[in-house]
């Protein structure tokens, strides 16, 4: 039987960090709902990296249908979850259905990918970082150590059950890793 993966994300998902697992996820035979706030299409932002600027820049990219919405997601119908970065976590954080859904793959021990911005959802559910390991964008380390998570200063990190990435360059290796959670 096919795995059942949920994205969850929201306008301002960083397009690498969306379309890279979607397809890789279909590719591998996965059944995928991609759940945002409300079902719509989002509207996604490419982020990028301009010499001499101590930050990335962002620019309009894709729309991208979201099917469901978080109200609607029962996660216990999903095998895994995969939570990409953006300026999406900052604000879909606040949607009072997300932190339940979030907080079932790490109860239920099943696999879930964070890349990114990701880390800002679990500012929300500290209590799911208690004494795990991450990585994530340098700028959310202040959100893991706040949240009660070890930050860990690599591209990519294992930590159990949670596939953890810095940023859009480390895909294939978040991928990958989140893939072997399902062998």
């Amino acid at each position: 039987m096919s795995k059942k993966i949920l994205i969850v994300a929201g306008d301002a998902v960083e397009a690498l960090e969306i379309y890279y697992p979607y397809y890789r996820c279909l590719e591998e035979g996965f059944d995928v709902t991609i759940a945002a706030p409300s079902a719509k299409t989002i509207q996604t932002v490419v982020h990028d990296f301009i010499d001499g600027m101590d930050t990335y820049t962002e620019k309009p990219g894709y729309g991208l249908a979201a099917t469901a919405a978080f109200k609607e997601v029962n996660p216990a119908d999903f095998d895994g979850l995969i939570i990409p970065g953006g300026r999406s976590p900052e604000y879909i954080r606040l949607d009072e259905h997300l932190p339940n859904i979030v907080k079932h793959f790490f109860e239920e021990n099943k696999p879930l990918a964070a890349v990114c911005h990701a880390a800002q959802i679990f500012t929300v559910i500290p209590e799911v970082l208690k004494g795990r390991e991450l990585t994530a964008y340098i700028a959310c380390k202040p959100d893991v150590q706040a949240a009660g998570g070890k930050y860990i200063a690599e591209p990519l990190h294992t930590d159990g059950n949670l596939v953890s990435g810095h940023a859009w360059p480390d895909l294939p290796g978040l991928m990958r890793e989140f893939m072997k959670q399902f062998k």
